[in-house]
């Protein structure tokens, strides 16, 4: 894995997302927050963004079941 916060934000955003589509689940707003990495020194965030309700249904399901 790289260094470059942008950089490994962005592939735990892609893996993130990898895995949520194996799930069914796509949340369409995923991405990494730019001004986060706009900072001196970079603390990268992962922006969830919003979802409609059958795609919050279903997250809250996937998690349900990976907790059990």
């Amino acid at each position: 894995m790289t260094t470059e916060p942008h950089t490994e934000a962005q592939e735990a955003c892609d893996e993130l997302a990898a895995v949520l589509r194996q799930a069914g689940i796509v949340l369409p707003s995923l991405g990494v927050d730019p001004v986060s990495c706009a900072r001196p020194y970079p603390r990268p965030l992962v922006e969830l963004g919003r979802c409609n309700l059958e795609t919050a249904r279903r997250l809250t399901a996937a998690l349900a079941r990976a907790a059990r």
